[in-house]
């Protein structure tokens, strides 16, 4: 089944790929039909797995691939990985129903994303790290290309920053894990095996072969000091390539410390943990702040971008911290954790889907250039302000429930956790501030004449609001799925 999952969405690319350019209408059908699919799929993989047990893996997948290496094909999921292949393919499946009207060479555009959702299913799933390390670095390229191709502003210099700074990560991210290779008697890249051995126990390596894989998961997801490819390639990527960014390959970071960084190097992951808390608290507040201070509405987006990833980083840093609490409080901040992840997806789509359509309308995501919004686009005020309160944590959304988990655990164990709670009254002000300006008062500016929202972008962007919605109102599914391998990596990073 896993297979299936990443090869039909890079076969259905090939065959687009090798397809004339007049088969354009043809391109947008195989996108939404694809992508669909693989949200049916991935629907009945969850259900015939349930909810796998603490350290277990369900539909498992291991074929021989580079012996000589210890490199398998080894595919996957638990609790950490299922949300997420859930999110990836709502968040394409939404893509391919806001892209339905695109006229920019669509064939291409189809073809590109399809190969995108296959990286990001095929991260996931995989159980190896070179397999993990060979989807993470075809994301980075497939992305490049996206923002490159079908971005505008300083679409190339934005679409190159973004590839040599996540490139760069990649690197980093290499050098530890042929560190984690070296350290093991049998060598294996096996990430199961790796996990179980603890091959860097009491090793005064261990700490810089952490730093490695930090290094580059944080610059992924990404965290102060590594985040300023972000915003220029959020503002000059097309909104579909923004919603993928922000929904998807962010949390292939902030996935990348719960599947490797903490339970294959525990030990220097305690060492570490302030580091990471520190971390996770600057970054709430930075990006929070600085998020205010924007007057472009998708930069202003994507740098809470950075203050929603801080509360993951957060979250598992206090998780391994020295303190009193016991297990079940760690766990609870890694279940919020990975909540994040997915409310995060839902929501930073939705809203960068929505800034979308203000560039489709009049070409500017300035603020000061709107005005009174809501009176010609009623429709598009109320996503909006659903997306916007739902960003903010407010109870009733998905945002609520993982920032709750987050401090809840966090605090718990570091209480100087608590000064990130402050992210969240900023984040409320900004999303106020944007709200006002561009939706109420007087008709000004391109605000006059704007059409509303159409049924290709409110079916998509609602939908997303609507799982956001569900996943505040009944998370217990979800929850119960994560709650076990978050207490396997519990148990994992504290142990000796």
């Amino acid at each position: 089944m896993l297979s299936l999952l990443i090869v039909l969405p890079l076969a259905a690319s090939a065959v687009l790929g090798a397809l004339p350019r007049t088969a354009d209408g043809v391109a947008r059908v195989v996108f939404a039909v694809v992508a669909g699919v693989e949200v049916v799929l991935i629907a009945g993989l969850w259900l015939a797995v349930g909810t796998p047990a603490a350290g277990q893996l369900a539909a498992e997948e291991r074929l021989r691939w580079i012996p000589g290496l210890g490199v398998s094909y080894h595919l996957g999921v638990d609790g950490l990985s299922l949300p997420l292949l859930a999110l990836t393919g709502v968040i394409f499946a939404a893509c391919a129903v806001y892209d339905w009207r695109e006229t920019d060479r669509p064939r291409a555009r189809s073809a590109l994303f399809l190969f995108l959702e296959a990286t990001c299913v095929g991260l996931f799933a995989a159980q190896d790290l070179i397999l993990f390390f060979l989807f993470f670095d075809l994301s980075i390229v497939a992305m490049y290309f996206v923002i490159a191709g079908w971005g505008h502003g300083d679409k190339t210099r934005s679409a190159l920053k973004f590839f040599l700074y996540t490139f760069l990560g990649s690197l980093a991210l290499l050098v530890g894990f042929i560190g984690l290779y070296l350290a093991a008697e049998p060598h294996t890249f096996d990430i199961p095996e790796l996990a179980r051995a603890d091959v860097l126990a009491d090793n005064p390596w261990a700490g810089w072969v952490l730093a490695a894989i930090v290094v580059g998961l944080v610059v992924k997801t990404p965290t102060v000091p590594f985040h300023t490819w972000l915003p220029p390639a959020h503002t000059d990527a097309p909104a579909t390539g923004s919603a993928v960014l922000a929904g998807v390959l962010l949390k292939m970071g902030t996935y990348g410390f719960v599947r490797i960084a903490m339970p294959l190097l525990p030990e220097a992951w305690r060492a570490w943990a302030p580091v990471l808390i520190a971390v996770g608290i600057v970054s709430v507040l930075y990006g929070a702040l600085v998020a205010l201070a924007q007057n472009n509405l998708k930069r202003m987006i994507a740098y809470t971008s950075v203050n929603h990833m801080g509360y993951v980083v957060l979250a598992v840093g206090a998780a391994g911290a020295a303190g009193g609490a016991d297990d079940t409080v760690r766990q609870t901040a890694v279940v919020g954790a990975v909540t994040q992840m997915v409310s995060h997806g839902l929501i930073t789509g939705a809203l960068f889907l929505l800034a979308g359509v203000l560039a489709r309308r009049t070409g500017t995501y300035d603020l000061t250039a709107y005005g009174g919004l809501a009176a010609s686009a009623p429709r598009f005020a109320g996503f909006f302000a659903v997306a916007s309160f739902a960003s903010l944590g407010l109870p009733g959304f998905s945002g609520f429930i993982a920032e709750f988990q987050i401090f809840a655990g966090s605090i718990g164990v570091v209480p100087i956790s608590a000064l990130a709670l402050l992210g969240i009254l900023i984040t409320a002000a900004l999303f106020l501030r944007a709200f006002q300006r561009v939706f109420t008062g007087p008709v000004r500016g391109v605000s006059a004449g704007f059409a509303d929202l159409r049924p290709g972008e409110a079916v998509p962007t609602g939908g997303l609001l609507v799982l956001s919605v569900a996943l505040g109102l009944f998370p217990a599914p979800v929850l119960d799925t994560i709650a076990p391998a978050a207490a396997d990596v519990v148990t994992l990073v504290l142990r000796g």
